[in-house]
């Protein structure tokens, strides 16, 4: 799998800029704030459907544009594509259009459909997060991951939080006296149906990455599921409409990570240092870079965002030794990082403002 060309049309700070890549490793040099990460951002994009960091799909848009757009040229299973994600504000010329489009080839496609073309690992300082942060943000490097390489997962997430949606508002009207309970029948079967698919999926991936052998540390990553099934969803029913949302289903799943030293586990979001949680990431990435090739059958794309700066030595040369596995990106705003025998083996793109 392979980018071979990257346009960028009012895509952040970019007004109109093309990249050619190497179908090894490139490396993109410049300083801060110049751009780099927004590269990144919209090769991401383009796999996931979805931004790293943005919280609105307008924030990617060029300032005061009404669309921006992010084109690839892309190699899959030795066929070439076209990729291509149109954002608009939802106004076009005063006329009300979709805030997101996907094409493959120049054909609309819907998402489902879209994402997995083009695969991709993203592995950035900001990563830290899935330690640090809350539940949710580890339920969606779990979806990133899935949703890649798994269609039925695709649809079936897309089912899942639309009938989550349609439930929780009918909760709401029962609990106002607005609708009888039995209202609820259809949309418990769908989300017993699509929320076990979902856990059994979760559970095959977090599994995967418990049998990868530990790089510096041996990880153990324990899944806490929100099982939902029929006997859970008669046991909150009062609950859930006194509340009115759905309190059990993958919605609410979380996974811990633990470092094994020994006989001795230690939870590192609680207990673990700052450089033993850039550790369990960084062996969680190449995890799911291992994942993705063995469900797909081909390397994903690998992207390094200003990482070099975030491990030592030893975690660095480790990174190196990976690298040549499949086409990376990689940014960087310090050059001297890098050996001139790495740098040898790369295209250098230098971006300045």
């Amino acid at each position: 799998m392979l980018i071979k060309q990257l346009n960028l049309d009012h895509f952040r700070s970019y007004v109109k800029k093309e990249f050619l890549f190497s179908s090894g490793n490139t490396l993109i040099v410049g300083p801060n704030a110049v751009g780099k990460t927004n590269l990144l951002e919209a090769i991401y994009l383009l796999a996931t459907g979805k931004s790293f960091r943005a919280q609105l799909d307008t924030e990617m848009i060029g300032y005061g544009q009404e669309f921006g757009k992010v084109t690839a040229k892309i190699k899959n299973n030795q066929e070439n594509e076209q990729l291509q994600i149109i954002l608009t504000t939802g106004q076009f010329l005063g006329r009300r259009i979709a805030k997101k489009k996907y094409l493959v080839n120049g054909v609309a496609r819907r998402m489902i459909d879209f994402v997995g073309n083009l695969r991709v690992v993203f592995f950035g300082p900001e990563d830290l997060k899935i330690i640090l942060n809350s539940p949710s943000v580890r339920r969606e490097w779990l979806d990133s991951v899935l949703q890649q390489v798994d269609r039925e997962y695709r649809r079936a997430i897309v089912s899942y939080y639309k009938g989550l949606r349609q439930r929780n508002k009918l909760l709401e009207q029962i609990r106002e006296g607005g609708k009888p309970v039995s209202v609820l029948f259809f949309w418990n079967k769908l989300l017993l149906e699509n929320g076990q698919i979902i856990t059994d999926k979760r559970e095959e991936l977090i599994d995967f990455v418990n049998q990868q052998p530990g790089y510096f540390d041996h990880l153990k990553i324990v899944y806490e599921k929100n099982i939902i099934s029929q006997q859970r969803l008669d046991h909150y029913q009062e609950k859930e409409i006194a509340a009115g949302v759905t309190l059990t289903g993958p919605h609410r799943d979380d996974f811990k990570i633990f470092s094994q030293n020994h006989t001795k586990e230690r939870d590192l979001h609680a207990f673990g240092s700052r450089g033993e949680q850039r550790t369990a990431v960084f062996s969680l990435k190449l995890a799911e870079l291992e994942f993705i090739s063995f469900k797909t059958g081909e390397r994903p794309l690998l992207l390094l965002d200003d990482i070099f700066s975030e491990l030592d030595h030893q975690r660095r040369e480790r990174l190196l030794s990976i690298i040549p596995k499949q086409q990376t990106i990689i940014s960087t705003a310090d050059i001297d990082l890098l050996s001139k025998k790495d740098l040898k083996k790369m295209k250098v793109i230098k971006l300045g403002k």
